[in-house]
C-alpha cells in the first residue's frame, strides 16, 4: 500500500490545498493531512479548529485522513511508516525553500522520507493562506479561495479581535 503525507499548517486551509488533496488521493492507496502543531507560531486557528475544517472538507475522500502532529515530520513519519511526504508548489520560489525541507527531511530520515512535488494547479497558482488572512482582514470577498465556513469563521476571528 502506498502511503503519503500531506504535511503543513493549513491556517486556513484552501482550496489550493484541497486541491492537491484530492490530486494526491487519486495518486496514493491512504494520504495523511498532517497538520502542525508548531509551537512557536501563533496561527489564527487551533490545531483542533484547523483538523475540524480538514475533516468536513475531506468527508467524500475514504482515502484521506487528517491528524495533528508536532515536532519533525521525518519522527512522525517513522513513527507512522509513511515514506512519502507530498508538497505542493506554487512557483519557482517554493522550490527553493521546499528543496531544503526534502533535503533535510531525507537526512533527518536516513534516506527513508522522499518527497513528492505537486504543481498547484494553475487557478490556485496565486492562493496561499496568509493572502487570504489578509483579504479577509480587509472584508474582501473570500467565496473563490475557501469554503463559505472557512470564509465565516475567518471574519469572526478577525473581527472578533
Amino acid at each position: 500500500m502506498k502511503r503519503a503525507i500531506y504535511p503543513g499548517t493549513f491556517d486556513p486551509m484552501t482550496y489550493g490545498h484541497l486541491d492537491i488533496i484530492e490530486r494526491a488521493a487519486k495518486i496514493f492507496d491512504e494520504v495523511t493531512v498532517g497538520v502542525l502543531d508548531n509551537k512557536e507560531k501563533t496561527p489564527l486557528f487551533s490545531v483542533e479548529e484547523r483538523v475540524n475544517i480538514l475533516k468536513e472538507a475531506t468527508k467524500d475522500l475514504p482515502n484521506v485522513k487528517i491528524e495533528s502532529f508536532g515536532g519533525l515530520l521525518s519522527e512522525y513519519c517513522k513513527a507512522q511508516d509513511i515514506h512519502i511526504a507530498i508538497r505542493g508548489l506554487r512557483a519557482i520560489t517554493d522550490f527553493e525553500y521546499e528543496f531544503q525541507m526534502s533535503m533535510m527531511n531525507s537526512k533527518l530520515s536516513h534516506n527513508e522520507l522522499e518527497t513528492v512535488y505537486l504543481n498547484t494547479t494553475l487557478k490556485y497558482s496565486y492562493l496561499s493562506s496568509s493572502s487570504v488572512k489578509q483579504i479577509a482582514q480587509f472584508g474582501g470577498e473570500l467565496e473563490d479561495f475557501v469554503p463559505k465556513s472557512v470564509a465565516e469563521m475567518l471574519y469572526e476571528r478577525l473581527y472578533k479581535k
